[in-house]
């Protein structure tokens, strides 16, 4: 990381279907080696399928499943006097996204199924739903911070 001069924020554009950036943010890190209309094919397909299992809108059901894998708090490590110790901290706005969007797509990928396109249904209803990997993933991190919570003097 330089330590020059800080990288700005660059805007992201709504996608083209839902007008949300949420999506477009997510196709973004779906897409692998450059093949963005790959990405979009299956995120819109997948955001189908959940509308057609579930009877509810996909971009209600995405956002959900985006709100319920959002962690509120994490663990940072800090050195204090020889030791590291865990620290917890709250986690600022922009990661929290990051975050849930890579807990999602990592859950996603490893779970078993056919197409990208079930697999990545199935995570998001899973997630809207509270439950899966994204889910004890955010969770397992909220447990790891309330363990730590006795360091949390040595925030900076």
């Amino acid at each position: 990381m330089s330590r020059r001069n800080r990288a700005f924020k660059r805007e992201v554009t709504p996608d083209i279907r839902y007008n949300s950036q949420m999506v477009q943010m997510f196709i973004n890190r779906m897409m692998l080696s450059g093949k963005k209309s790959t990405a979009q094919h299956i995120m819109y397909d997948a955001l189908a399928l959940i509308e057609e299992r579930s009877k509810r809108p996909g971009l209600e059901v995405f956002e959900q499943a985006m709100k319920n894998a959002t962690p509120q708090i994490e663990v940072k490590p800090r050195r204090v006097g020889g030791a590291t110790y865990q620290v917890p901290v709250e986690v600022p706005a922009d990661r929290r996204n990051t975050l849930a969007m890579r807990w999602v797509l990592g859950a996603a990928r490893s779970r078993g199924g056919k197409s990208m396109v079930d697999k990545l249904a199935n995570e998001l209803m899973d997630a809207a739903a509270g439950n899966g990997a994204a889910i004890k993933k955010r969770e397992e991190t909220h447990k790891m911070a309330e363990a730590n919570r006795a360091f949390a003097h040595f925030r900076w």
